[in-house]
This record gives structure tokens, C-alpha cells and sequence, in this order.
């Protein structure tokens, strides 16, 4: 496709939940968006940080080609993006600087930005505009200044208990499954003291027990996350960009690392995705030494060309993620000799604008102890085994996205 004018117009797999399955639910969303968008530019000035991502886009004439290009051709596919130039985007942008996600039981959009950006990311020029460095950098600016937002009380505008868009109403505690959850029902907004401390929340003790927590060489899950893929033989250097997407480990750990990222040469990637509505911290997956624990600045909003604009194309992209996406990574040194280091890479994806790392180098940790937690947005994350080292993996990804999350500490693998 060149121009996107024959793209059809369909369903996307969307994984995790985090965006409804139709798109013409998604193409509503957006213009209810920009609809909200007017009304507010005609009051409000607009966000530093956005007149800053305006300004920068304005100024460069390649980056401003590449998204008028992406928005004209997705609107030419018949996406319903509820913007149609560059300042109507912007707009929308700033909107979202105050905006939480409210709760919906049949069309919830939890990261509004990616509804947003979805169909020009994935036009041609859309590839090109989402991976330039400076425009990621001020993306980050933008992010950060909305995750302040969803750090403070004045973003609990949802968290209450009133039907249809309160995250404490009947039908949202019973899929959000709150009974498991740290909270107090009888205080306001049930003791959260924002957005993300509400979207960080913690399992009451026991809801999620460490499996064989005796037993070394089984290896449990960091994350509430379902499989989405299981490769072995990785490579220092791939080609992460091709369809197949194989894992490159310089890549993943950045080429500051390369001798880290040679000892894991020939080795196995377990790589899981995290849900809109599940647990959104990190625990250690073995008992261990952290080594490493480090962030890596990355991109956003970049999806994979060799996926195509189809409807499954941003989903598939995740592979890519590790390798150019905005990042965490923890190192632990195994206590078992036999397994040694064990990389696991926690990878924001869309509206994540912070990956919190609460361990330290040095730092000695048992096998389900908290690791970090990704702030807010979607997500995914992969652990990295030496080679030789797996016996065999005891979960399977599923085609489709409909595998369910494995819970956090509950066994993924078994080291020989």
C-alpha cells in the first residue's frame, strides 16, 4: 500500500484490552474527543509542554510533512480520527493533560492518546514521523506532564462508586476484581490518592503466593501477563524490524551493554503482554543479586512497517518493542549457579511515561519480591535466560491475543 487509500476499514486485534475491540467504538471515542478538545481550547491556554511538542513539529519541515501525510491518509482509509490537521491534533493532546480514564463495561478506552494516534502511526509517513528522536524526547516531556496530572487528587474525578463510568461501581470492582486489592471502601475513593495510585494498587497479602517458593529452579512469572512469545536461539544482532521479529539482544539491553547482552548469546525470551484492567507490578522472577537496574529513553508511539496497516499490524509489533521502546532493566544474578543471570526488561508501550525501578544493584532479593511497577498505559515485558539454561517453558502463548494473564508468581519456567 502506498498511499493508504485502499486500506480497508475493519476490526484491529487489540490486545490487552486497553482500547475497544470495534473501531467504529474507537472512531466515536475520537470525536467525542475532539468535540471536548474545542470547547476547552475557546478557555484554557494551552500546556507548556504541548505548545512545545507544537512548535517543534511546526518548525521541522519533515516532521510536519510526515504527519499531515499520515493524518490525510488515514482519513483517505476511511478511519474516523476525529482531527484532521495538525492543530486539531494538538488540541486534543492538550485535552488530555487533565483527563482520567473513566470506567466503561462495554467500550473502555484506557489509553486515549493511542486511540488517538493509532491509524496515522501506522500509515507510511507515519512510521518515519513516530520514530524521530526529538519528537520522542518532547513526546516524553508531554507524558511526563500528563502522568503529573494522574499523580495528583485532582485526577480522581472516576474513582467513585456512581454507574457507568465509576471504577468503584458494582460492574467495575467485579472485573477490576478489587476484593483482591489493598483499599478502604469506606473512605473517599476508597484511600487512593490519585489516578495512578488507584491504577498501581497493591495485591492484599496471599492473593498472590510465590509458587514452590523453596524450589530455585522454578521460575515464576514477574508480571499479570498473558504469553505472547517464546523464542530461542537469540542473537547479539537481528533483525528486529522484519516481520518475524526476533529478539536482538544488543538491541534490547542498548549497545552500552553489549557485553551484557553477549552472555545471554543463544538463549531463550519469554515475552508476555500486561491488561488494562490487571496488576501493573514487577516481582522477581528468581531468588538473587540484582546486577543491573537501569532506564532506557526509547520511543512511544513507533509501530513496525513490516506488519503493515492491517488489523492486526500495531498489535504485532510488540517483538519490535523491546528493541526501540521506552524501557526498564533488572538484572538479577541468579542464586543457582546452574541459571546465572536472569534479564528482565519491562517495556512501556503508548501512554507509559515512567518505569519505576525500586531495586538497586547490590540489592539481594527472593523470588517474588517487588521489583517496579510501569507508572500507567500499556505494556509488555520479556525475561532473558543464558543459553542451555530452560528445561522447558509450562505456559503457551495463544494466537489471536486470547491467552489469559498468568499471575504474577505463578511458574513459567523450569531451569534444568
Amino acid at each position: 500500500m502506498a498511499d493508504g487509500t485502499d486500506a480497508p476499514v475493519g476490526e484491529r486485534r487489540r490486545l490487552g484490552g486497553w482500547l475497544p475491540q470495534a473501531e467504529d467504538q474507537v472512531g466515536a471515542f475520537r470525536e467525542d474527543l475532539a468535540r471536548r478538545a474545542r470547547d476547552r481550547a475557546r478557555n484554557a491556554p494551552r500546556a507548556e509542554v504541548v505548545r512545545d511538542l507544537a512548535t517543534l513539529i511546526q518548525n521541522d519541515a519533515v516532521l510536519r510533512m510526515n504527519l499531515v501525510r499520515a493524518i490525510d491518509d488515514a482519513i483517505a482509509a476511511g478511519y474516523r480520527l476525529g482531527h484532521s490537521t495538525i492543530d486539531e491534533l494538538i488540541a486534543i493532546i492538550d485535552y488530555l493533560m487533565t483527563y482520567a480514564p473513566p470506567f466503561s463495561d462495554s467500550s473502555l478506552v484506557h489509553c486515549p492518546l493511542n486511540a488517538v494516534l493509532e491509524w496515522p502511526m501506522c500509515m507510511p509517513s507515519g512510521y518515519a514521523f513516530f520514530r524521530d528522536p526529538a519528537l520522542n524526547l518532547q513526546l516524553k516531556r508531554v507524558l511526563n506532564a500528563w502522568c503529573g496530572f494522574l499523580c495528583g487528587p485532582h485526577s480522581r474525578m472516576h474513582l467513585h462508586e456512581r454507574p457507568p463510568d465509576g471504577w468503584f461501581s458494582r460492574e467495575a470492582t467485579e472485573k477490576v476484581g478489587i476484593d483482591q486489592f489493598v483499599c478502604s471502601p469506606d473512605q473517599p475513593h476508597w484511600g487512593f490518592a490519585s489516578w495512578n495510585a488507584f491504577f498501581t494498587r497493591q495485591f492484599k497479602s496471599g492473593a498472590r503466593p510465590v509458587a514452590s517458593p523453596d524450589d530455585e529452579k522454578l521460575i515464576v512469572s514477574a508480571c499479570e501477563a498473558s504469553p505472547y512469545a517464546i523464542s530461542g536461539g537469540a542473537n547479539i544482532h537481528d533483525r528486529f524490524w522484519i516481520k518475524s521479529q526476533p529478539y536482538s539482544l544488543q538491541e534490547m539491553f542498548t549497545p552500552s551493554q553489549r557485553e551484557l547482552a553477549q552472555r545471554f548469546a543463544g538463549g531463550s525470551v519469554y515475552q508476555a503482554f500486561l491488561s488494562a484492567y490487571n496488576y501493573h507490578r514487577w516481582h522477581a522472577p528468581v531468588s538473587g543479586t540484582i546486577t543491573k537496574a537501569y532506564l532506557v529513553d526509547g520511543s512511544y508511539y513507533s509501530a513496525l512497517e513490516a506488519e503493515g496497516p492491517d488489523p492486526n499490524g500495531l498489535n504485532d509489533s510488540q517483538g519490535y518493542t523491546t528493541s526501540i521502546a521506552t524501557r526498564a532493566v533488572i538484572v538479577i544474578d541468579c542464586d543457582v549457579p546452574e541459571i546465572g543471570e536472569v534479564g528482565c526488561v519491562f517495556i512501556g508501550m503508548a501512554e507509559v511515561s515512567s518505569c519505576i525501578i525500586d531495586v538497586m544493584p547490590g540489592q539481594h532479593v527472593r523470588k517474588g519480591d517487588e521489583l517496579g511497577f510501569f507508572q500507567y498505559g500499556g505494556s509488555t515485558y520479556c525475561l532473558v535466560f543464558k543459553a542451555d539454561v530452560i528445561e522447558r517453558f509450562l505456559v503457551t502463548p495463544h494466537s489471536g491475543g486470547k491467552a489469559k494473564p498468568v499471575h504474577v508468581n505463578a511458574p513459567v519456567a523450569q531451569a534444568r
